[in-house]
């Protein structure tokens, strides 16, 4: 009876550690997941933080005063623009309506000549 009464007591040991060790071990893993929420929130902070320096920087007015003071430009005015009745005639065309494309017909030239290596060459095909 001794022995039973051992045997018990050695496993009701063995079983009180396990679940020491377990408890132990979701303690430490609770704790590891708090502090990655924790890093989650600073590193988001972080984003909207420059998130709104970049909204700042990014701002018309701001570019617009960094522009004049930095750069040559003027504005455009309305005489800068011609009437379309000034512009040059149109260019006489070279090839006569209904003749083919010219550079279509130079496209497909290109292309039956040449071979990317992803497609044996008509000659290899035999």
């Amino acid at each position: 009876m001794r022995f039973v009464h051992l045997l018990v007591i050695g496993i009701l040991l063995f079983a009180a550690a396990y679940v020491y060790r377990i408890k132990m071990e979701s303690t430490s893993r609770t704790e590891r997941v708090l502090r990655l929420h924790a890093e989650v929130r600073e590193q988001r902070d972080a984003i909207a933080a420059l998130r709104a320096e970049w909204a700042k920087l990014d701002a018309p007015l701001r570019l617009q005063g960094l522009a004049e003071r930095h750069l040559t430009l003027k504005p455009i005015t309305a005489v800068q623009f011609d009437q379309l009745k000034n512009l040059p005639d149109r260019p006489p065309s070279f090839f006569r309506k209904g003749d083919p494309d010219p550079i279509g017909a130079m496209l497909q030239a290109i292309e039956s000549e040449t071979v990317t290596g992803s497609v044996p060459a008509p000659e290899d095909q035999q």
